[in-house]
């Protein structure tokens, strides 16, 4: 009955394409029971005890330890890092690819916002030039006045949003607000970056230093994260609203290219 119930379990597993180690997986499960159902129409032992008794459970457990042992150990093996490897292996080729094209997207997207701002600050400038007061006309120069996004409506509300939602006010201080010690104060960084490099540097940290910063540049303080957390619209915003902040007052660390 073993070998009979075997040989279906065999023939199923062949024909549904299982590897031949499962099909003999199957076929010794079955003559395992066929064991089974031969130990039990054994003749029934002598009663005995005592340290006869004790012995011969000892030896009993000693067998079954061997076998299941040895029989466990001829079977395929799950090896949880070596998954993890092969998994690995699958998917970095493709993550490198998808990393690349959404690099390129976010940063051509960067580009042509960075060129509506220079264009919206043009605008600015010209109508300031407009209604200025005679004096600065003239070729005076008026004193270093707040801060000020060039960035427009929807933009400045969502890179706002951006530089809250990703708590950038952790590591740099902006409008007088939030730390500096990690990263530098960026309220004159509009006039250092184009809205493209500070989306450049968002999305990989190790393109830009800042000077004074060194050790926390090597340390990677800035996480190299924000590609995978923001979506290209957020980058884009947040970019632009902060290449608006040109407070020259400001003493914020000049940025050094590094790729």
């Amino acid at each position: 009955m073993g070998v009979v119930v075997g040989g279906i379990l065999f023939g199923a597993t062949n024909a549904l394409g299982f590897p031949f180690v499962f099909q003999a997986l199957f076929f010794g499960y079955a003559m395992l029971g066929a064991v089974v159902f031969m130990i039990l129409d054994f003749p029934t032992l002598k009663p005995f005890g005592g340290v006869k008794a004790v012995g011969a459970l000892l030896v009993f457990y000693a067998i079954l330890s061997v076998v299941y042992i040895a029989g466990a150990s001829m079977w395929p093996q799950y090896d949880p890092e070596d998954e993890k490897g092969k998994i690995e292996k699958i998917l970095k080729p493709k993550r490198e690819h998808y990393e690349a094209g959404k690099v390129e997207v976010l940063m051509q997207r960067a580009k042509a916002l960075d060129e509506k701002a220079k264009e919206l600050t043009a605008r600015l400038q010209a109508l300031g030039a407009a209604t200025a007061p005679a004096d600065q006309k003239a070729g005076g120069e008026s004193a270093p006045t707040a801060t000020t996004a060039a960035a427009s409506g929807d933009v400045a509300k969502l890179g706002e949003e951006q530089w809250q939602l990703q708590e950038c006010y952790n590591c740099h201080k902006l409008n007088g607000e939030g730390g500096k010690k990690r990263g530098p104060e960026l309220d004159n960084i509009g006039n250092l970056l184009s809205a493209a490099e500070i989306a450049r540097k968002i999305l990989d940290p190790k393109s830009y230093k800042a000077e004074g910063f060194e050790q926390e540049y090597e340390k990677g303080k800035m996480p190299d994260k924000y590609k995978d957390l923001m979506e290209p619209k957020d980058v884009d915003a947040l970019a632009t609203w902060l290449a608006g902040y040109k407070n020259a007052s400001v003493n914020t660390p000049k940025p050094i290219k590094m790729k």
